[in-house]
């Protein structure tokens, strides 16, 4: 099993954890109409990439309060590390209002400002990142000035392999902040529609997506770009392009599906697979997550191989 081929020194002890991924951005309760899933972009990727047997640390911040508890209560239960997991007294635990659409697709109110908005930075923390092979972010965590200030200082001090995960939310986009984010990038994982927003946003009016991934590229010298299509794969951009095509699915909801499918790429990436095999596996992962409920349920890596397997050998 490729998971398996992690180093010694950056898998948990009790006495000293160097993750090898960290995650950082928001933590929150998704509140649907059938109740509350815990959620949050990169919560939902440390989950997957703990499940897949990488040493991942989460950065975010809970109130002072239930929700809050609960939530890290969660993270302790998963054996999910939560070192970096602060706690705000004055500001509540973050809560998004998920609606569904159409059966499938999920539409938020993100609730604001909440406890995430106010990350602080601090030593523990600048050396876990600095020691990190990956940090892994959004642009919806910079919605507020410390946040972003303590993401920005953490990016520039840091060495690891820095992970964009575009996932705009309205009505929290800026141009101005996409720009700086995506200039601090080194792989960078947009949509369909995200990559057709942002290209237009800086200039680009491109119809194919090659063109357009390679505006991007260029623009903001970003070494490597993926593109998620759903139940339609996806796309993998280095100096070449890489692509996998997926079949049809039984889905049960998309929410976390985008953030599995970057879980398994990490994953993959960090053990050194093809290209083509990291697209496998990260399409594979996406598609099975989305066959289930919430962003975090409970499977077993051999339910997901199994599930993978199946998919790509129709």
């Amino acid at each position: 099993m490729p998971y398996a081929n992690l180093n010694a020194e950056l898998m948990k002890t009790e006495t000293n954890y160097s993750p090898a991924v960290i995650c950082y951005g928001e933590i929150l309760w998704d509140v649907l109409p059938d109740g509350p899933q815990p959620g949050g972009a990169p919560l939902n990727v440390a989950y997957h990439l703990h499940k897949l047997g990488v040493g991942t640390s989460l950065i975010s911040r809970i109130g002072n309060d239930p929700n809050g508890a609960a939530l890290a209560g969660l993270m302790k239960g998963w054996g999910l590390d939560k070192s970096l997991l602060q706690t705000d007294e004055q500001h509540d635990t973050s809560q998004v209002l998920a609606r569904m659409n159409n059966g499938n697709e999920v539409s938020y109110e993100i609730v604001y400002p909440v406890a995430w908005d106010f990350i602080s930075e601090n030593t523990v923390l600048a050396a876990q990142v600095s020691a990190a092979k990956y940090l892994v972010y959004g642009s919806l965590a910079s919605r507020n000035e410390v946040s972003r200030q303590t993401l920005f200082r953490l990016l520039d001090n840091t060495s690891a392999i820095r992970v964009f995960d575009i996932n705009l939310r309205p009505p929290f986009i800026s141009r101005a902040l996409l720009e700086v984010l995506l200039g601090k990038s080194d792989i960078v994982k947009f949509n369909e529609a995200e990559l057709d927003v942002v290209q237009v946003m800086f200039g680009g009016y491109y119809q194919g997506e090659t063109d357009k991934v390679h505006f991007i590229q260029d623009k903001f010298d970003v070494q490597e770009v993926i593109v998620t299509k759903g139940e339609f794969g996806a796309s993998y951009y280095t100096d070449q392009a890489f692509h996998i095509w997926s079949t049809a699915i039984k889905v049960m909801d998309t929410i976390g599906s985008g953030d599995a499918f970057l879980a398994a790429f990490i994953s993959s990436h960090f053990n050194g697979l093809q290209p083509q095999e990291i697209l496998k596996n990260a399409v594979g992962m996406g598609g099975f997550i989305a066959t289930k409920k919430g962003g975090c349920p409970g499977y077993s890596l051999s339910e997901y191989q199994n599930f993978k397997n199946q998919l790509f050998d129709q």
